[in-house]
């Protein structure tokens, strides 16, 4: 438990003292923006898949079909487009081109509704892109199917990143969190209908309760011996698990970080083609906690609707690249963070030197298992091997069985005469 306990007051720390650097550090000292990249998270939305025993399982209690993106995520995202817009007003035009912005977004039906939300937001139709009496412009929202996505849904099968997740949550320390914690994983099981033996399933549960508390539905008595106080902050350490250590991080958000950071270097060479001004990533909670742990920059909790990292490419006043972190989690304005080992207007050189070892450097090939001699292996050769042993396995058994029948086929043979039909 203790080394679990050391990480979250250190990460808690580094939050504060960014804090602190944001409060005696003016914005005119950090440049002016020329590129950033966007990541947020989705708006309201329903709940993805209530538990067995939830009085609110029945879909029709909802305004739309479970974990949709509801009218209430449509206008945060609206919001937070206009926000942007007003951000960006300096280098980003008016009207909408392929040359000024690219959006991607996980194959997500609430994902790639927000992202579109929020575009109408960014890009009012004026002018000549005014098309018909409907106040919206269609931008093209780019994704992938999450089994191949090992970008933004980060969902792409990795066995060396499943191997040490499951490493970690059979290390001591996660199995001591699971142990101090039986009691209530035993009275969720009991009360909610499904099985809860982890921080990840009561982070589920804790979701679909503050989501029902939000729309105003009377809670289960049952749940107010725990939620929110008892939940709350395993639900938050949860957020933790799936870039806890160092080789996490660098299967899960690498590519991610990697992406952002080769935007911000070919923009500062002008080498950025087209020589784009945004890059949006439209994705969930997760992603959002994935990526600001990869950059040890999380502070424990559970990612809002529409929360927003910032990560912006400037020029100071030496005609120097700097590049910032900041953290939109509310309707107020963003908090400055500062990456471990760097100031909060970190050089670009800089920058890119620290965030070197999250980036890997062929992703396929470090998610292969690692056998004794050293050699990779990935999942397909796995299977191609044991299917061959099976294959293998089953001909040496035939091969037993043929030579037993004929065994014994020729020990009868030696005392069968043949019957004669011919007349004496």
């Amino acid at each position: 438990m203790f080394p679990f306990v050391v990480f979250f007051v250190v990460v808690g720390i580094g939050i504060i003292e960014s804090s602190a650097a944001n409060s005696n550090y003016h914005t005119d000292d950090l440049g002016t923006i020329i590129f950033a990249n966007i990541l947020f998270r989705h708006g309201d939305r329903t709940p993805i898949d209530p538990c067995p025993n939830d009085p609110y399982r029945n879909e029709s209690l909802w305004p739309v079909p479970f974990g949709q993106l509801t009218n209430l995520g449509r206008h945060q995202h609206l919001l937070l487009g206009r926000w942007l817009r007003n951000r960006y007003s300096k280098i980003l035009p008016e009207t909408y081109t392929y040359y000024d912005i690219y959006v991607r977004s996980t194959d997500v039906d609430r994902t790639l509704m927000s992202a579109e939300s929020n575009l109408a937001g960014l890009y009012p139709p004026k002018g000549s892109q005014i098309w018909d009496s409907i106040k919206w412009m269609p931008i093209p929202v780019h994704t992938i199917t999450q089994t191949q996505d090992n970008l933004l849904a980060m969902k792409k099968y990795c066995p060396r990143y499943e191997y040490e997740l499951e490493n970690l949550k059979n290390s001591p320390e996660m199995k001591r969190i699971d142990q101090d914690n039986a009691k209530l994983y035993s009275y969720l099981t009991q009360h909610s209908g499904k099985k809860i033996n982890s921080l990840e399933e009561i982070e589920f549960l804790y979701n679909s309760l503050y989501i029902e508390e939000l729309y105003n539905k009377p809670l289960p008595e049952w749940t107010k011996y725990v939620y929110p106080e008892k939940m709350k902050p395993l639900a938050e350490k949860s957020f933790a698990i799936p870039c806890y250590n160092k080789i996490l991080r660098r299967l899960k958000a690498g590519l991610l970080v990697g992406e952002m950071v080769q935007h911000l270097v070919e923009k500062s060479r002008n080498s950025l083609k087209p020589d784009r001004k945004l890059w949006i990533y439209s994705a969930h909670d997760e992603t959002v906690a994935n990526f600001l742990m990869a950059l040890g920059l999380f502070d424990l909790h559970c990612p809002p609707y529409a929360a927003t990292v910032l990560m912006e490419l400037r020029l100071n006043s030496q005609k120097e690249h700097i590049v910032t972190i900041s953290y939109k989690n509310s309707s107020d304005e963003p908090t400055l963070l500062t990456l471990p080992g760097c100031i909060l207007a970190c050089p670009l050189s800089q920058f890119v030197r620290l965030t070197k070892s999250l980036i890997p450097e062929n992703w396929e090939q470090e998610c292969r298992l690692r056998f004794e001699s050293n050699e990779y292996m990935n999942s397909t050769g796995i299977i191609e091997i044991l299917t061959a042993s099976v294959l293998m396995l089953i001909l040496i058994l035939m091969l037993i069985i043929g030579l037993v029948y004929w065994h014994h086929k020729r020990e009868h043979a030696q005392y069968y005469l043949r019957l004669t039909t011919e007349p004496m």
